[in-house]
């Protein structure tokens, strides 16, 4: 079992790491600009395609929880079903975005604060990174039908040329041709691209025959629609709520001044690498746990949970070891702005506590997404959003300030960790009380 989940996670591991690292070194590039401004741009910026990621989050793990159980099942003909479905979405609502950007923008800023410059700078990063959604989201919807099949390679791939292209263009267009964060901008547009047109290249490369299992009745079978919808549709409100918690986060701090936003927007790419570190053993339980239930295999379904949870505990232990001891050393790294440095050093301690409090809930997400319990997901986003972290942000928030603002968001994280153990038992261990094992089908 170790060895199916370290097969799975390692290249996941690798290619997640990649997108906080990439992220690091655009802080850098702008953290050693001339001024905080750029760097707040990019933040506010992003606040709206995390939103857009939200809505279109199904595309991966939604899909990954669905082909998972098609493979376990051998069900040739639901597999590439799956695969079409997630890429016409993905299509038409990279088109659509593309079209209605000018509405998406002006409700975006609409709830955003920050300076005006900020802003301004925001704004064009905006209309300029939006041309990269169909892209973005035909990379959601391969990479969790590659993990679905059992196939971390691919992704990483994809991650990987993603994120070194991302690099490459941002030093160009910001070192070579002088622009600020619109060339951060370019670079994630031009990164986007080349990382979609290989996908499909890798989909040719080694799935191809699937395409002979291709069924127009089976593609569109409202039955199957209906059941990826109303999961997906619960991976929507649980991934917007997710959302809206780092934008209100990230909106407060824009509030209390540009330097505080800085601060924290470096600091919470601690909380970020880990948590794709740790999503490495969440997206091999996506496939496993999805495997596993679609050949109804009980046995197998328990010991992924324990070793699961195993190799949590053992990356966060060193991980929150190695941000308290050197987490002042990377900070350092990110930025040489003197203001945002002594005030960042005020809140290092956050960062490490970041890997114990987190690590539940983020390999608890991928059994459940794997499981397609998609209602447990959402509920416990729910409570822990507005029952957990807005009471102890407001509670806390006028008397302690930003360290009331980072208690809140680890209360947060905690919750949702006890909370998907608590219901582990209804939705989870429940699902193998209520099955039993069936016969492997070939849908050839």
């Amino acid at each position: 079992m170790n060895r199916q989940i370290l097969r799975l996670a390692i290249p996941n591991m690798i290619s997640n790491i990649t997108v906080p690292l990439a992220g690091m070194v655009d802080i850098a590039i702008l953290g050693h600009l001339e001024t905080e401004v750029y760097l707040g741009a990019v933040a506010i910026g992003t606040i709206i395609f995390n939103y857009i990621y939200a809505l279109f989050g199904f595309l991966r793990m939604g899909t990954s929880g669905f082909t998972a159980q098609a493979f376990g099942e051998m069900n040739k003909t639901e597999q590439i079903a799956l695969l079409g479905r997630a890429l016409f979405i993905a299509t038409a609502g990279g088109i659509w975005l593309i079209l209605l950007q000018y509405p998406v923008e002006v409700l975006g800023f609409y709830f955003i604060g920050g300076s005006e410059e900020v802003k301004t700078l925001a704004k064009e990063y905006f209309r300029i990174r939006i041309y990269a959604m169909p892209a973005m989201l035909g990379i959601l919807a391969l990479s969790g039908w590659f993990t679905g099949m059992q196939n971390a390679k691919y992704p990483m791939i994809i991650a990987l040329s993603v994120n070194v292209i991302s690099i490459l263009a941002n030093l160009f267009f910001v070192l070579s041709l002088g622009m600020k964060s619109d060339g951060i901008a370019w670079g994630g547009v031009t990164a986007m691209y080349a990382g979609f047109f290989l996908g499909l290249y890798l989909f040719r490369k080694k799935y191809s025959d699937l395409l002979k299992f291709w069924s127009t009745k089976v593609f569109g079978n409202w039955q199957s629609l209906l059941r990826f919808f109303r999961v997906n549709s619960d991976i929507i409100i649980r991934t917007i709520c997710l959302i809206s918690t780092f934008a209100f986060f990230t909106s407060k701090s824009a509030v209390m001044d540009d330097t505080m936003l800085a601060v924290n927007t470096v600091l919470l790419q601690f909380l970020f690498l880990f948590s794709n570190l740790a999503d490495g053993f969440a997206f091999a339980a996506e496939a496993l746990i999805g495997k596993f239930i679609g050949a109804r295999d009980h046995e197998n379904l328990k010991k992924a949970i324990r070793s699961l949870f195993f190799w949590g505990l053992y990356i966060s232990i060193p991980t929150s070891i190695i941000y308290f001891v050197g987490g002042r050393t990377i900070l350092q790294l990110l930025t040489n702005n003197v203001r945002i440095i002594e005030a960042a050093h005020a809140f290092v301690f956050w960062i490490g506590v970041i890997p114990i409090i987190t690590f539940a809930a983020f390999i608890w997400d991928g059994i459940y997404i794997g499981a397609t319990s998609s209602v447990a997901l959402r509920n416990t986003m729910i409570i822990s959003v507005f029952f957990v972290f807005f009471p102890f942000f407001y509670l806390l928030g006028h008397f302690i300030g930003n360290h009331g603002l980072w208690m809140a968001l680890m209360l947060f994280m905690l919750s949702r960790g006890i909370l998907l153990t608590l219901y582990s038992k209804k939705y989870i261990f429940g699902i193998m009380a209520t099955t039993r094992p069936a016969v492997p089908r070939n849908q050839g």
